[in-house]
């Protein structure tokens, strides 16, 4: 299989994350051709710390020099990168959320039908995810009752955000629910089904910031989902749970990479093969960037689709639009 040419837009910190992966781990696999960041700053760390990688002068030249553009700009500018890169010939992988308008989105989600286009939920080569997917086959759960998804975080945004805040925490751009809650959204997709919103709250009590709470209640098919999301409710940096409850049993994701099932004795037991998220997630981006190689060369993948991405954003701005 040859080696696809990577182009990443964004030097932050997930474009940076993926262009480790690539570098570190994925080299038979992609080959970085070239970043850009419009931040001088950046573009100058990237240099000094990765000698040889080509550093490029425009959006435009890291485009030409790829197969596969990776778009981990700010929100607000992935669709005209993503159309750039689409009208060029090039397939894309665009981080989420795919716009800050929804209506926006909708219109894209239908000029992209077709298209080498995939949005960036890891999850979908979650090693922890397909544990959880044998285990419902086997019937650890039976038909299930009850999915509770809840995420906590010390302070928003998290520890190694900071210097991310200037859009990560405003109500346009950011906040926990766009940036933390939409995969386990996109994982519940996946593994219960299409969803939609039944009722929402949240909560802006700081003038020009993000949300500090939500709460909401989803229905994927018969199946009852309800989500909460706090800050300042945990002393750890980052804690959430993703647990589904049924007569067999219970099975649950913790703090994202941790497949864990339900006890005899009430005791949360991990997956033999568990591992914390720091030690999975270079192991999880190798499987996302062989999935970027085969959608680039029109092979079959399972990244997460635009409609996949599109139906987490409606339900993640329609609990962000009940604000009280």
């Amino acid at each position: 299989m040859s080696v696809i040419r990577l182009g990443i837009l964004g030097a932050g910190i997930m474009g940076e994350r993926l262009l480790r992966a690539a570098l570190d781990h994925a080299a038979d696999t992609v080959q970085v051709s070239g970043i850009w960041d419009p931040s001088e700053a950046a573009r100058a760390r990237i240099a000094a710390s990765f000698p040889g990688l080509t550093v490029a002068g425009s959006p435009a030249a890291v485009i030409a020099a790829c197969d596969c553009l990776y778009i981990a700009s700010p929100p607000a500018t992935h669709l005209a990168h993503a159309r750039a890169g689409l009208a060029a010939g090039r397939a894309v992988l665009c981080e989420k959320p795919l716009a800050v308008d929804i209506a926006e989105a909708r219109a894209f989600a239908a000029e992209a039908e077709g298209a080498r286009i995939a949005v960036n939920f890891p999850m979908a080569s979650s090693f922890a995810v397909d544990q959880l997917r044998d285990w419902l086959a086997a019937g650890a759960v039976g038909t299930p009752r009850t999915l509770d998804i809840e995420a906590a975080f010390a302070a928003w945004p998290r520890g190694w955000q900071r210097d991310a805040a200037s859009w990560l925490d405003r109500p346009e751009q950011g906040g926990f629910t766009r940036e933390v809650l939409s995969h386990f959204l996109f994982l519940t997709g996946r593994l219960a089904g299409p969803f939609q919103l039944e009722e929402a709250f949240a909560a802006f009590p700081e003038p020009g910031r993000s949300e500090r709470a939500v709460r909401a209640r989803l229905r994927a098919g018969n199946l009852p989902v309800t989500v909460l999301g706090s800050v300042g409710t945990t002393g750890k940096d980052d804690h959430n749970t993703w647990t589904l409850q049924g007569p067999n049993g219970a099975i649950r994701l913790r703090d994202w990479a941790i497949a864990e099932q339900l006890g005899a004795d009430g005791a949360w037991q991990p997956s033999p093969h568990a591992m914390p998220n720091e030690r999975a997630r270079p192991l999880v981006l190798r499987r996302q960037l062989a999935a970027v190689a085969a959608m680039t060369r029109g092979e079959a993948h399972g990244l997460a689709t635009v409609a996949e991405a599109l139906s987490v954003q409606d339900v993640v701005e329609g609990i962000l639009v009940a604000r009280r």
